[in-house]
């Protein structure tokens, strides 16, 4: 019997709040700028937010297209440098000896080479000091 009473209760809360709303909605009929400024509204709303061709997503595309402009300028830059590199490995031994020395600490058979660091390396079991 209380849920009867529950049921009923909410029924009728439900509508008094419909006729209410009904109500608000033929004000707005009745009054032709309301209507113009709630539709107009509305249609500002999707175009600008809503939509997959709205403003907003319009704006967010011009960022992602300007990075990865960007991104293609650097990786341009940097296939220039490489293409520099290469002509300049293919036309001069000495520029492979160079980074070889350099990069991957390579000799010549009558050399001995030195690194020195700055810092401070403990000595474990397998290392001797000479």
């Amino acid at each position: 019997m209380v849920f009867y009473s529950l049921i009923r209760n909410f029924v009728a809360e439900k509508g008094k709040k419909m006729k209410k709303l009904k109500r608000l909605l033929v004000r707005i009929y009745h009054v032709k700028a309301l209507k113009y400024a709630l539709v107009t509204l509305v249609a500002v709303i999707l175009i600008g937010f809503v939509d997959e061709n709205s403003v907003w997503h319009h704006f967010q595309n011009k960022q992602k297209i300007s990075e990865l402009q960007d991104e293609i300028k650097q990786y341009l830059d940097e296939h220039e440098r490489n293409k520099e590199q290469i002509e300049k490995l293919e036309s001069n031994p000495k520029a492979i000896e160079k980074i070889a020395r350099e990069r991957y600490f390579m000799k010549a058979d009558d050399e001995d080479i030195f690194v020195l660091g700055d810092d401070q390396k403990t000595l474990t079991s397998n290392e001797t000091a000479e």
